[in-house]
């Protein structure tokens, strides 16, 4: 399927398989009980991305095939978009747009329901950003991405334009990003609580994950180190518990202590994100799967 195009609303049939989750001692104890992965479709190349809108359907990316895909809340496997910008990190917005990391010519989309895409962020201070790779939004519609390089075999450039690799900010109704101070080294992953109040993002190029304190203004302050783990997207869940892929997922709580692991039967494990009619599925991208587990607490982005 790696480089065709295809309409939207595309039907596809998909199948489930159950698998274990993880031995009894390491599932986290916000899994549900008696239940284990499951398998939706393992049919892409490397998915990545998943976003639930207000209804609790599920959006993902298979970035090398140029596609973003919607998973229902009746199960239903369809094609939102393709092509899509090469459609990477994304997050829903309180006006039910999709709100994409289009590293193909290095962008930060907005997607309407009706597939429209306007333009959000082209580059900062006049030089193409890196390739941006994940977004969360604030609840004051504030929007943090990260720029990270990682070089693309459909670009003609070999290097970046901005040697930094950073963490943005788009303030609300803003035109122009602002770079935020970090001191990371390859911000990967980023996402915050539902209060607006902290923001956790991943340093993939060290290793680490930080949390931060969101200040009034949107910048970051109190860094704090919650795990030295080599980590690429994240959930968080309503209690604060913050899920992180990489290897699996590695569930901390919000002080940071390990609860658990969930091990997916993949390569690499990109990202997760609740969604479901009542938030309580987790959603799990990983190398050519698309996963899902039943939980028993609900998400909280």
């Amino acid at each position: 399927m790696l480089g065709k195009f295809f309409p939207a609303g595309l039907f596809c049939v998909c199948y489930t398989m159950s698998v274990t989750a993880n031995t009894v001692d390491s599932i986290p104890a916000t899994v549900a009980d008696n239940t284990g992965l499951e398998l939706v479709s393992r049919q892409f190349a490397f998915t990545e991305g998943p976003a639930a809108d207000r209804k609790g359907n599920v959006y993902f990316t298979d970035q090398p095939d140029n596609t973003i895909w919607k998973y229902d809340t009746a199960g239903n496997l369809s094609i939102f978009m393709g092509p899509c910008g090469r459609s990477n990190g994304m997050y829903f917005d309180r006006q039910g747009n999709l709100v994409t990391c289009a590293d193909e010519k290095n962008q930060l989309w907005s997607i309407s329901p009706q597939g429209k895409v306007t333009v959000l962020v082209s580059d900062f201070e006049g030089h193409r950003l890196n390739g941006p790779n994940d977004v969360w939004i604030a609840p004051n519609g504030g929007i943090y991405f990260t720029d990270p390089y990682y070089q693309r075999d459909y670009w003609t450039r070999t290097q970046p334009d901005i040697k930094e690799e950073r963490v943005y900010y788009l303030a609300p109704g803003a035109k122009k990003p602002v770079a935020l101070q970090t001191n990371v080294t390859k911000p990967n992953g980023v996402i915050g609580t539902h209060d607006g109040k902290t923001l956790y993002i991943a340093d993939i190029g060290a290793s680490k994950v930080y949390r931060y304190h969101i200040e009034k203004n949107g910048s970051l302050s109190n860094q704090t180190l919650v795990s030295g783990k080599t980590v690429d997207g994240f959930a968080i869940d309503a209690h604060g518990n913050v899920y992180m892929c990489g290897n699996g997922i590695t569930v901390i709580d919000k002080e940071g202590k390990e609860i658990g692991v969930i091990t997916v039967p993949e390569d690499w494990t990109a990202n997760a994100c609740f969604g479901g009619k009542n938030k309580n599925v987790l959603f799990i991208t990983a190398g050519a799967g698309f996963y899902k587990l039943r939980m028993k607490v609900i998400g909280g982005e």
